[in-house]
């Protein structure tokens, strides 16, 4: 079957082991010092192991694997203990994976019931394997404010967590109907009032097209941002230097590529600041 599964690029692979410790599933092993998946039937697709990645050698990839087996993962994890069994629901959970979800704690009902299921609630900074990477959605409160030069107050806009489009799972419920910003990484910098003028009820996604790699993931994400989570319109905000334009190329390779059909805006930030152009494509 055609389905999504972690990826690892073994030319940057630096045999650290991080992503093996985060991979609960027991998908990844060390072999021949480069990090290798073992089975495809232990890999959820999810990426926990992306954010443990100190070189960005892991992505996501849509190909032909052996399905998913939640079973075949419990019958390992039973083995390793609660806090990883904890673990792997709550990461399981975290993203909107009900269908594993139930069948794991089914299966640990029928063979654990000693038990305490209601701690999936209470590990929460356990649900991935870096919890920086943890899907967070939230509404900036007032106290969430930072003071500029002359004293004015300004409330951030941002409104889920995670915003690097490598890390954040575009099937997450905050991107169902929303306007979405695809940002270069860049563009915040340049432009003072970022937050107010282009983020103000969006939600976010970040990337550089110049430093990234396999840009490929970018172009699936973003079509199932527009045909899965039905985003309304798409932002992209780039800078004036030529290499930026590939995020542009991304967003439309997507949209080319989606079932179903957006409004896109494209605005140029110049280097000093400034709006450059600004226009629906």
């Amino acid at each position: 079957m055609k389905r999504k599964i972690i990826s690892i690029n073994e030319d940057l692979c630096n045999g650290c082991g991080k992503c093996v410790k985060g991979c609960h599933e027991g998908a990844l092993q060390m072999i021949d010092n480069k990090a290798r998946i073992i089975s495809e039937l232990y890999c959820d697709g999810l990426g926990a192991c992306i954010g443990d990645c100190p070189v960005g050698a892991i992505s996501i990839e849509e190909r032909e694997a052996e399905p998913y087996d939640e079973i075949a993962v419990m019958e390992r994890l039973i083995l390793k203990g609660e806090d990883t069994i904890i673990a792997h629901l709550k990461h399981l959970k975290d993203h909107d994976e009900t269908e594993y979800l139930n069948q794991g704690i089914e299966y640990i009902r029928e063979h654990k019931q000693d038990m305490d299921l209601s701690k999936i609630e209470e590990k929460k900074k356990m649900a991935c394997g870096c919890p920086g990477s943890m899907a967070r959605s939230f509404t900036a409160p007032a106290t969430a404010t930072f003071t500029r030069a002359n004293d004015n107050v300004v409330q951030s806009a941002l409104s889920h967590w995670p915003v690097q489009l490598h890390l954040l799972n575009p099937s997450a419920g905050y991107f169902s109907g929303a306007d979405v910003v695809l940002a270069a990484d860049c563009t915040a910098y340049a432009f003072a009032d970022f937050h107010e003028r282009f983020l103000k009820g969006k939600k976010l996604a970040i990337a550089c097209p110049k430093l990234d790699i396999d840009k490929e993931v970018y172009v699936e994400k973003l079509t199932e941002m527009i045909d899965s989570s039905k985003i309304n319109t798409l932002t992209v905000i780039i800078m004036e230097v030529p290499c930026c334009r590939g995020l542009m190329q991304i967003a439309g390779m997507a949209v080319g590529k989606a079932k179903r059909k957006i409004p896109v805006k494209q605005i140029i930030v110049g280097v000093q600041g400034n709006i450059v152009e600004e226009c629906w494509v």
